[in-house]
């Protein structure tokens, strides 16, 4: 079976049509978080101490995202990632709130708002992917991935 990062995922934007229904079962909250760039609180997310192995996806398109064997204890309170799992999955767009600046982190297909990343993270990269549990999903390894799109999904389809 091959890694994710050697599976090719379709990276079209979902359409109009298809957003308006990964949307629809959101929570105000989960709107919020994923398409208004929203913050969780530190030390609450539900993937804090998640220690499986096996791939996190965005919440709303199911793209992959991240390796669990990425994943480390930052003490930050949010979930940290060493790096994505497929470099072209995720977008970085400069962020300008809070009176401060910091490099946003989306879902490359679907904009969905993921976190930030920090240039102080551990070897091997010395980046520190700090993501909303909110907009992930988990899946376990073995797993099969989401296809939320209904785009079928690529060849070795099971979470490693």
């Amino acid at each position: 079976m091959r890694d994710v990062i050697e599976l090719q995922f379709d990276l079209t934007p979902p359409t109009q049509e298809q957003m308006q229904q990964l949307v629809a079962d959101l929570s105000e909250d989960d709107r919020h978080l994923l398409l208004e760039h929203g913050e969780e609180a530190p030390f609450c997310g539900v993937f804090l101490h998640e220690r499986r192995e096996g791939l996190y996806t965005c919440r709303l398109c199911g793209l992959p995202l991240f390796k669990a064997v990425s994943k480390f204890e930052s003490g930050t309170g949010w979930p940290s990632f060493t790096a994505p799992a497929a470099k072209d999955h995720l977008r970085r767009i400069r962020d300008t709130s809070y009176g401060m600046v910091r490099t946003e982190i989306v879902c490359a297909r679907c904009g969905a708002h993921q976190g930030h990343v920090f240039l102080d993270g551990p070897p091997p990269t010395g980046e520190r992917f700090c993501i909303n549990s909110g907009s992930l999903e988990f899946t376990p390894k073995g797993q099969p991935l989401p296809d939320k799109l209904g785009r079928g999904r690529p060849e070795g389809e099971l979470a490693r």
